[in-house]
């Protein structure tokens, strides 16, 4: 690497999206940072002469890819799709054709990795036509290999921008294309132009038409360029070797003597759809094909030696690969004897195009065997070539999924009913803590629920006094991070619930301070009277820069205060274990909070509930009441093998309504939905956690948050795409409901 080289962390290849009913939601942050962005600012950090990039992210997962539902950090909801290149539910969208494009021209660009940064139009480099064009030029300083990366000179500027560049080659200096118009920028898009850029042992003098491949397939120099279907696109490069006689010539193909002895000027007219044979010889093939088109080819890595463990990775195990064409996703290509097998998944019906040694006589997808269109075969190259169509299965059609139905109830808050014993419960008794952030009031004691291990998801508190009669409310600071909630009880009355907000990052409310009146009669005059809060720990803040305390969240109570009196015992209690004794440790530390049907296990697969009452979810609470209740149903699944189907759980209700649910499936929590601030309503589940030829068990823990409100769930399960394919074995490791451990 060259000292001058840049690295970049983290680079966008998305955007988080915020809490609240105005958030824009993933797919528009997919558009913002979409193909047109990854074309001009992707290739700009290759502009600075950046040669180490990690991009933050390729594929959007649920938080932090490991905590399954519950929410490590309260400034995002449950999914992190990040309006990724691949989506949460897997699919891969047209960012990951971009993607695509982009890596496989750096795989094939070794001269690229060792560049000078030479100039750029801003330091004096003036080499282009327009001034529209902002021009980069690098180099390598052994080859003299030059990469010319054009964008427009206004980043954010959609116009169509034609120029002609200036260029420096082996042969001299040039003025570039020579035989069409112009290089074009359409909007938002940026290019790299390349000279005297090797390709096996051939070398082109120049291109302005898009590297997608550069190689040795079997001995033959290959070269696979591309471009946009409306530009025209020029190369010069030697066409060696002897010919073989193209079945389908283009004639939007144009052929000129070079500018240098021994070379031909190839452009390509606007209007070019699929894939072109430009050059097929006994040394050469050399293929053009539009942006579209290009995108729909792989590259798979042919494995190396068997023993070696690094065998798959390309410039360490391989420098063997192939190129294949059609498939939705290829997932890996092997070579045994002469035949070629090849894994992967389809959409739809595809025509199947490789290039691939000329030993192969047999092709394989997913196990069949792929018979050859022999003519096609033959137009596409004479040596190395293969045509044939991959059909999906009928079955696809008849895919589909149960409507949920058949729930089963139970109350989930039996804390705010007379004779509850909170006995076996933690004494919230601590007076010092090592959260920087203090109690606003109260008597000195810390309640908050890291300091007694309870620092994920819902924690209940119970706060003891013996009432005299002339207690009118309590005063309640209660701090659960962006998005959280808090209902209150005295005894078994309602009080209200605090709500915690954030409108897209403009209205962010941590914490709450509010006074709860007491209802006339709530209150029990010369008795144990409880005050019990149900909290929702939407996750901690991030270190801010070098202060490790900046993450450490008073989570919990941060003021307790009576109109008149005092408190005596309060009890706190959170997921069955706390921090470390939990007993789901498969599932892990984020899986539970401290809800009641959470601490019996209501929530895993086998708990019986045969019991419970038959209650639909989308009816809510009896008496349209607030509190909690847990509602179970089962369901089965016989997805045929072979196929990979993304599927999500969705609410489907209008957006709105005062609820939090907690989504189980299998035993896992896989989402937390906010039901009046959104805007997650869609949770992706997969397969593995789905069990998808078994009966799979979905709990949804509701919190209806304010009385007299509807609160009607509507919960379903959706499939969101059918792949014939997939990757196959997937297993589940789904515990079943056990007695041990729990309360």
């Amino acid at each position: 690497m060259r000292a001058s080289t840049l690295r970049k962390l983290e680079f966008q290849g998305g955007s988080f999206d915020a809490w609240g009913p105005t958030a824009p939601g993933y797919p528009p942050c997919r558009v913002l940072t979409g193909p047109d962005f990854q074309s001009v600012f992707n290739r700009q950090l290759w502009a600075s002469n950046a040669k180490l990039i990690n991009y933050y992210m390729i594929y959007g997962q649920r938080r932090s890819g490991t905590s399954w539902g519950a929410i490590p950090f309260h400034g995002v909801y449950t999914s992190y799709d990040y309006g990724a290149s691949i989506t949460e539910s897997r699919e891969l969208t047209t960012k990951f054709d971009e993607l695509k494009r982009q890596g496989i021209f750096l795989r094939s660009s070794p001269e690229f990795y060792k560049t000078d940064w030479i100039a750029d139009s801003s330091t004096g480099l003036a080499i282009s036509s327009s001034s529209a064009a902002f021009i980069t030029f690098l180099q390598n300083p052994d080859t003299k290999a030059g990469f010319y990366i054009a964008r427009q000179t206004d980043s954010t500027s959609t116009a169509t921008t034609n120029f002609k560049l200036n260029v420096t080659t082996s042969s001299g200096n040039l003025q570039i294309p020579a035989v069409v118009p112009a290089i074009t920028l359409g909007g938002r898009e940026s290019k790299v132009i390349v000279t005297n850029y090797a390709f096996g042992s051939s070398r082109l003098v120049y291109s302005t038409a898009q590297v997608f491949f550069a190689g040795t397939i079997d001995g033959r120099d290959v070269l696979f360029l591309y471009g946009d279907s409306s530009q025209a696109h020029e190369t010069e490069l030697p066409l060696t070797g002897t010919p073989n006689p193209l079945t389908h010539a283009q004639s939007s193909v144009k052929f000129t003597a070079g500018l240098t002895t021994g070379t031909t000027i190839v452009g390509f007219e606007s209007g070019i759809e699929g894939l072109v044979t430009v050059w097929d010889s006994d040394k050469q093939l050399v293929l053009f094909a539009d942006s579209v088109t290009a995108a729909t080819f792989w590259s798979p890595v042919i494995a190396g030696k068997a023993a070696d463990p690094l065998k798959n990775f390309w410039g360490i195990g391989s420098n063997t690969s192939i190129l294949v064409g059609g498939p939705y996703l290829v997932r890996a290509a092997s070579i045994s004897g002469s035949e070629l097998a090849l894994r992967g998944d389809l959409n739809t019906s595809a025509r199947l195009t490789v290039i691939a040694p000329r030993s192969i006589r047999t092709i394989t997808w997913n196990g069949d065997r792929v018979p050859s269109d022999v003519a096609a075969s033959s137009g596409l190259t004479h040596t190395g070539g293969f045509v044939g169509t991959l059909n999906r299965a009928p079955t696809t059609q008849a895919i589909t999924v149960p409507k949920l139905g058949g729930w089963k109830f139970k109350d989930s808050l039996p804390e705010v009913t007379s004779g509850f014993s909170d006995a076996s419960w933690t004494v919230a008794n601590h007076t010092t803590t090592n959260i920087p952030l203090k109690p606003y009031y109260g008597d000195g004691r810390i309640l908050y629920g890291c300091d007694y291990g309870f620092c994920e998801n819902i924690v209940l508190w119970r706060g003891h006094f013996v009432a005299t009669g002339h207690e009118k409310s309590v005063n309640l600071s209660i701090n659960g991070g962006e998005a959280f909630a808090a209902s209150v009880w005295a005894n078994n009355v309602f009080l209200g619930t605090s709500f915690g907000n954030s409108t897209n990052n403009r209205n962010i409310l941590e914490e709450t301070d509010d006074k709860f009146t007491f209802p006339v009669g709530s209150l029990k005059a010369g008795k144990d009277n409880v005050i019990t809060i149900v909290q929702d720990n939407m996750g901690l803040n991030e270190t801010n820069g070098a202060n490790p305390d900046t993450s450490k969240s008073p989570r919990g109570v941060r003021g307790f205060k009576l109109d008149t009196g005092s408190f005596g015992a309060w009890k706190v209690q959170g997921k069955v274990g706390g921090y470390t004794g939990f007993p789901d440790k498969l599932r892990g530390v984020f899986n539970e909070g401290g809800l009641f049907g959470e601490r019996k296990g209501w929530h895993l697969p086998g708990f019986d509930t045969s019991s419970w009452a038959t209650r639909d979810l989308a009816t809510g609470l009896p008496g349209s009441a607030a509190g909690v209740g847990f509602f179970v149903t089962t369901f089965k699944l016989n997805i045929p093998q072979g196929f990979d189907v993304p599927m999500s759980f969705t609410f489907e209700e209008p957006f709105g309504q005062p609820y939090r649910a907690i989504l189980f499936v299998n035993g896992w929590m896989m989402g937390k939905r906010v039901g009046n601030l959104g805007p997650q309503a869609k949770f992706p589940v997969h397969e593995g956690i789905l069990d998808y030829r078994g009966e799979n068990t979905v709990a949804v823990a509701l919190w209806a948050m304010t009385p007299n409100t509807p609160v009607a769930p509507n919960l379903q399960l959706v499939v969101d795409g059918v792949f014939e394919g997939g990757v196959g074995g997937v297993v589940t490791n789904n515990p079943k409901w056990s007695a041990k451990g729990r309360q």
